[in-house]
């Protein structure tokens, strides 16, 4: 068995984003001043984390957040990023660089609710969920391949980890650190990070939870684990996995946390 915690940040605020209007693929804007803050912000609380893994979506937003989250680690000066374009945002088709309003309207025109309505040229949500499981596939692999039998230390961290993430004393760590950047990551001595997309990390988030069936914190909300992630809104779950003759198995996840902002508070209160 072997253990590891990803962390999901959504990118800061861009221009785009601030105007309400719908970037997805095509529209590859660099951080507002305000996302440049907010990426300051992230990267301070999530300061003392090492992680082993960084993944990134290959659109400008993203590269910047995750570079000023590295900036500020204590940990991660010489980490490298891996650019990934399974990470890219949802492709909203024609409506890429439009209102957010014109997409409810194109979706009302055609019956359906906005979030289930895709645009002409665009993803479908399953579609991006496929692009999704095709990461968790390479980045299980990847984890186990780099860190799974790399020595006595690694496999002693995987095991408690195991213990700690799927026992009663992960319940505890939960309630005993609410709020806290490491929650989570008691006994966990591998993490990974990713750094993507608002729709993106939201499609994620579904897939983890109702599809493979990701463990919940005590009396957390379905409306708040499914809720849009705000701009470097954070998300972690922790991962247990087995090697079959052919490629890792999932034996155990379990969510933590999703859209966490309390690292943007002072932000909020200085506008």
């Amino acid at each position: 068995m072997f253990t590891f915690s990803l962390t999901l940040v959504r990118h800061g605020e861009t221009q785009y984003n601030r105007d309400k209007l719908l970037q997805g693929q095509g529209v590859d804007t660099p951080l507002s001043e305000t996302g440049l803050q907010q990426g300051e912000a992230v990267g301070q609380y999530l300061k003392d984390i090492k992680f082993n893994n960084v993944y990134v979506s290959n659109l400008q937003r993203a590269i910047q957040t995750a570079e000023i989250i590295l900036r500020n680690n204590t940990h991660c000066s010489g980490t490298e990023m891996v650019l990934e374009p399974l990470l890219r945002e949802r492709g909203f088709g024609v409506a890429e660089g439009r209102p957010k309003e014109d997409l409810k309207n194109m979706a009302n025109a055609a019956g359906q609710s906005c979030h289930d309505y895709t645009p002409p040229g665009g993803e479908t949500l399953d579609q991006v969920k496929l692009r999704f499981k095709k990461f968790l596939k390479v980045l299980f692999k990847q984890m186990l391949d780099e860190h799974g039998q790399s020595g006595p230390h690694a496999s002693a961290g995987a095991s408690g980890a195991g213990d700690t993430a799927n026992g009663p004393a992960a319940a505890a760590s939960v309630i005993a650190s609410v709020g806290s950047a490491d929650d989570g990551l008691q006994g966990v001595s591998v993490h990974a990070l990713v750094v993507s997309h608002g729709a993106y990390i939201r499609v994620a988030v579904k897939h983890l939870v109702e599809d493979l069936k990701s463990s919940l914190p005590a009396g957390v909300k379905m409306s708040q684990l499914f809720s849009p992630c705000p701009n470097t809104g954070i998300s972690r779950f922790v991962f247990t996995l087995s090697q079959s003759e052919s490629s890792p198995v999932l034996s155990a996840a379990r969510c933590f946390f999703t859209n966490r902002k309390d690292h943007l508070e002072n932000l909020t209160a200085a506008e």
